[in-house]
């Protein structure tokens, strides 16, 4: 019985690792369909390029894949005024912001009430391409302190996963949620409520050919490139 649970949960939760997702999006959305580029979803929702561009971190404008999700709005309470202003007119003035060089969010703001911090300290091994890495790898001595990188639900702890090793899954709110990979020890179970910056886990090199943490982070089902949601170092 516990097996067969435990198979229902674990296929539940490599579909929300794996789903593009295709459900509808809230205001200020928009899923990317097949034919999109940023210069015509801009046109559509009456915004400019670079606009959109700075609001999703986007380096390259022209990279966006089919039922990737898109801020089209600003977010509430920044002011955007003189940036679509400028960006409209052409202007290459630093207010207008230039999507070859976005900055990270300046509050490592995730989504509504989320703000992530590291998960761990060690040098970053390996970056997000959205292909073969859905993540960032971390890598320090064994048993490093792997930590919470915001406040939410362990709703997987385990080894189930194939090529994650011992992992934990994180829910933050409806929307986020954060992974952690590869750990020699896990240190919450599921179904607990863990606070940001609390250790969930001692990093190892479970299903992995060093010691590393690789960690994820989760919009709408869909991996995002976590250094756009973390503070600079």
């Amino acid at each position: 019985m516990q097996t067969g649970i435990r198979r229902l949960v674990c296929t539940s939760l490599i579909a929300v690792l794996a789903a593009c997702g295709s459900a509808p999006v809230g205001p200020g959305f928009y899923r990317v369909e097949r034919g999109d580029t940023v210069s015509k979803i801009a046109r559509a929702k009456r915004t400019s390029v670079a606009n959109i561009a700075r609001w999703n971190g986007l380096s390259n404008p022209d990279a966006i894949e089919v039922g990737q999700v898109l801020r089209v709005a600003p977010p509430a309470g920044s002011a955007t005024s003189a940036t679509s202003s400028a960006a409209s007119s052409g202007s290459t003035d630093a207010s207008a912001g230039t999507p070859s060089a976005p900055q990270p969010p300046a509050q490592a703001k995730a989504g509504p009430g989320v703000s992530l911090v590291w998960p761990a300290q060690g040098s970053v091994i390996r970056g997000f391409d959205g292909k073969n890495s859905k993540g960032v790898d971390i890598a320090n001595a064994a048993g490093t302190p792997v930590i919470a990188a915001a406040a939410g639900n362990v709703v997987y702890a385990g080894n189930g996963l194939r090529g994650y090793g011992n992992m934990l899954i994180i829910k933050h709110d409806d929307d986020y949620l954060t992974a952690y990979a590869h750990n020699r020890a896990l240190l919450v179970k599921e179904g607990q409520t863990v606070q940001q910056g609390q250790q969930i886990a001692e990093m190892g090199d479970t299903d992995s050919n060093r010691t590393m943490l690789h960690f994820e982070v989760r919009y709408m089902g869909r991996s995002v490139d976590p250094a756009r949601y973390l503070p600079s170092r």
